[in-house]
């Protein structure tokens, strides 16, 4: 469950964690980490990685978690790849039909009173990873090759606990107990309310239960934080592409309180949050003050029966702990140096 270790940047060498041994305040940091979580009834799970200086520390960093919503990051990357490889063009239009109203999307909902709205691929990522609105993430998807064409991109990037099986509607649809999903020739926006209003609210919660064991649409806090380093190191595809990510990813507007609830005011955060019942999650790379570095950072939770509130604020208080622990040994100085 424990691993605390100095680490070459992205090699997050396992082997590395006798090293531990010689700096025991990562090992205090995971103690603290591991008290926080027990603040609320979600399981929870962390890996963060200072990334100029490759100290790195995790708490069920290698135990799968639902995504929900931060499965759109791994979506993101496979476009982006695509579109620096000339497969798409971003700003390719794609007129949207009512089947394409999925649930959880009140951006293009608002949009779409009338037949005839077209938007680029890059405003769909926009309207992904800045309000996280599941219709676009959809089309997005749909751009991308689909679920299995995602999931071989993180294979590719050697990222094996990060998979992608359904679209955000399918992954709704089984959270909420629909046992039964009509041909998505039919789906529209009044479909989905019916059919999900129409779950008993037993066999909901069942449903969601059982979610939380499922391994689909699931990702290893260790390897979302390694793709969270390689998006801020730029070297998944080319810069223009690059910039274009880690861009729309600061300007999310989603999860407040989260990895950015209890930070300084005005710290830069390029995050992405997930949600769905029982499910609190944020991704993303935190920028420390002056010359402090970057902290790579992926805070996931699971099974929770309280209110939302309850994990996030688990969440601000572990994103704000490590913060601090990284903020007092920056990059330049470890906290043997300082020791010294």
């Amino acid at each position: 469950m424990r691993i605390a270790a100095v680490i070459p940047c992205l090699a997050v060498a396992w082997a590395g964690v006798a090293f531990a041994a010689s700096d025991p305040s990562l090992t205090r940091l995971e103690q603290q980490i591991e008290l926080l979580a027990h603040t609320t009834d979600a399981v929870v799970g962390v890996a963060a990685l200072h990334i100029e200086s490759g100290r790195y520390v995790s708490v069920r960093g290698t135990e799968p978690f639902p995504q929900a919503s931060a499965v759109k990051v791994p979506i993101a990357v496979q476009v982006m790849a695509l579109a620096d490889a000339g497969k798409l063009q971003l700003d390719e239009m794609v007129t949207l039909k009512p089947s394409d109203l999925h649930p959880g999307s009140g951006r293009i909902t608002e949009l779409l009173f009338h037949p005839g709205v077209a938007l680029s691929l890059e405003n769909i990522m926009e309207l992904t990873m800045v309000v996280s609105d599941n219709s676009a993430a959809d089309l997005l998807l749909r751009a991308a090759g689909g679920p299995a064409a995602v999931t071989a991109r993180m294979r590719t990037l050697g990222l094996d606990g990060i998979r992608v099986d359904r679209s955000i509607a399918l992954l709704l649809a089984d959270w909420g107990g629909v046992k039964t999903v009509p041909p998505e020739s039919t789906w529209t926006k009044d479909m989905w309310d019916k059919i999900l209003d129409a779950v008993p609210e037993a066999e909901h919660m069942a449903a969601r239960r059982a979610q939380t064991h499922d391994i689909r649409d699931t990702a290893t806090p260790a390897d979302m934080t390694k793709l969270m380093a390689r998006i801020w190191r730029k070297d998944l595809f080319s810069p223009v592409y690059s910039t274009k990510l880690l861009e729309v990813m600061e300007r999310c507007q989603t999860g407040k309180a989260r990895i950015k609830g209890m930070l300084p005011a005005g710290t830069d955060v390029a995050h992405k949050t997930g949600t769905v019942g029982g499910v609190v999650d944020d991704v993303g790379i935190i920028t420390l003050p002056g010359r402090g570095g970057h902290v790579a950072i992926s805070i996931f939770t699971k099974g929770s029966s309280r209110p939302e509130e309850v994990s996030e604020k688990a969440v601000a208080e572990i994103s704000r702990t490590i913060y601090d622990y990284f903020d007092l040994f920056p990059a330049t100085t470890g906290p043997t140096a300082a020791a010294q």
